[in-house]
């Protein structure tokens, strides 16, 4: 009780009436004691621990993308400050499936469910697990992903909005030859992301045909270190990567061409994952609202477990640039062959560019 009271900055008394129940303690001496006590490490009293009104089953990606365990974290707190106590099912290539994990929230009798970046967001995928579980009245909640033709509250960022943030940043100042490298292309997120890169395409470079200029892999460092390879040496001065983990292999991908960043070419991320504002360079991103969409999510799932009223339509939520020293104004000389200019004749190579830069 001494350790509890001066690691609170109150008196052992107090400590006595707020581990007892007893009334009158502050709400915040009362918050102080219980903080002491989760920070050495000491198990609250029975009377102390809130009584969950229902198991929520949270369904994650892997946990290598740090978007992932931030969406995990901000979803699991608002839960539990609502009540819920959170299961988080994370997916790794080759172990449980979202279907395997979802029968096993089902045997544990959870309220809802919140799906985040799943089987609803690949466009090849049968919705017809998702139907299961709304004639059986489980509530639902997609984030990042609409699966086709079912009612279900869905939040997500606004794709189309964090290209044309990215691609804008990007022409003022003053790129002509930017590339896109998105993530499988079955994925909702990945096709929102390639139409309106092609409109920016064409709206702010005159480009007609702006597939070449994409380049689909996967969403790892390996995968963005791949596609900026291929864009670096075809002569874009400039790559947005569909995450920050690409953005990263993007960056490699130059300095093994021997390539500067942002001296020679610049790399945009999307994500604005956790710490890396600390790399080298640190990253300009597209940062998605986490936060927001997170609350945005747990709203919606309590709504439905109490059967109130859930919009159960998509929302969009607005991304923000993050401006970082990873961009930077477009060389003199391209890298390679360049995109049409919309004012003038494709641009030439720059003469004398070593030959293994193109091998990567």
């Amino acid at each position: 009780m001494a350790d509890l009271a001066e690691l609170a900055g109150v008196s052992t008394a107090t400590v006595s009436r707020v581990l007892n129940g007893k009334h009158g303690v502050s709400t915040q001496a009362r918050q102080a004691v219980l903080a002491a006590l989760d920070v050495l490490g000491y198990e609250r009293p029975e009377k102390l621990r809130s009584r969950s009104v229902g198991l929520v089953g949270l369904i994650v990606p892997e946990l290598s993308n740090p978007v992932f365990p931030a969406f995990a974290q901000v979803i699991e707190t608002m839960l539990t400050e609502r009540g819920y106590t959170p299961l988080l099912c994370t997916q790794s290539p080759g172990s449980t499936t979202e279907d395997q994990y979802v029968d096993v929230l089902l045997e544990h009798g959870v309220a809802g469910i919140v799906f985040v970046s799943g089987l609803h967001a690949d466009t090849t995928a049968s919705t017809e697990r998702y139907e299961r579980l709304l004639h059986r009245n489980m509530p639902v909640v997609f984030v990042n992903g609409a699966a086709h033709g079912i009612a279900a509250p869905t939040v997500s960022t606004d794709d189309a909005a964090a290209i044309d943030l990215a691609v804008r940043h990007l022409v003022q100042m003053g790129h002509r030859s930017i590339g896109l490298a998105i993530g499988p292309g079955r994925f909702l997120p990945a096709q929102r992301k390639r139409a309106a890169f092609l409109r920016n395409l064409a709206e702010h470079l005159g480009v007609e045909d702006g597939e070449p200029h994409v380049v689909s892999t996967l969403y790892t460092v390996e995968g963005g270190q791949a596609a900026a390879q291929q864009l670096f040496a075809s002569g874009h001065t400039a790559v947005v990567c569909s995450s920050d983990l690409m953005a990263l292999g993007a960056v490699r991908a130059a300095r093994s061409m021997g390539l500067q960043v942002p001296g020679d070419v610049s790399v945009v991320g999307f994500d604005d994952s956790p710490l890396v504002a600390y790399t080298d360079p640190p990253l300009t991103t597209v940062r998605q609202p986490v936060q927001a969409m997170g609350h945005a999510a747990v709203s919606a799932l309590v709504a439905e477990i109490n059967r109130s009223s859930a919009a159960r339509t998509e929302l969009l939520f607005q991304p923000e640039l993050i401006v970082r020293g990873s961009t930077g104004p477009a060389p003199r000389t391209a890298p390679g062959p360049a995109l049409p200019d919309a004012d003038g004749p494709r641009a030439a190579p720059r003469h004398g560019a070593p030959a293994h830069r193109a091998a990567g």
